[in-house]
């Protein structure tokens, strides 16, 4: 075995790291918010060696980012006839967190497609 740091495991997190996370992800806290405040700051590369190491790291995680995806749909849900609420702001937070995307038509390899004209039953 190489000399060096031991691997940090679920015993090294903070006893209530699962609890922390839940509740911050409930609020739409992000996995960044959840590593720094939830874990004692724990490097990108542990949080990706525990996701594919640990079933109970993983299921916590996976749990956490549906609780976390939910708080912000809700946001643009609640807020859609405030205002104030900017929705372009929150799509494109929706895109950038959650890979959302617009929408692009393949059929028509994105050239402008003509609508036909629509005729009455009168005019047939």
């Amino acid at each position: 075995m190489p000399a060096g740091r031991p691997k940090k495991t679920l015993d090294d997190l903070p006893k209530d790291w699962k609890e922390k996370t839940l509740a911050l992800a409930a609020e739409g806290g992000s996995d960044v918010e959840i590593r720094v405040q939830c874990m004692d700051c724990i490097a990108h590369e542990t949080w990706t060696r525990l996701l594919e190491e640990e079933p109970e790291f993983f299921e916590t995680i996976k749990k956490a980012e549906a609780l976390c995806h939910d708080w912000w749909k809700k946001q643009g849900r609640i807020n859609l006839k405030d205002k104030e609420f900017s929705t372009s702001l929150w799509f494109i937070n929706m895109k950038n967190r959650f890979g959302w995307k617009d929408k692009i038509d393949h059929t028509s390899n994105n050239k402008t497609i003509s609508m036909p004209i629509l005729q009455s039953e009168e005019n047939l």
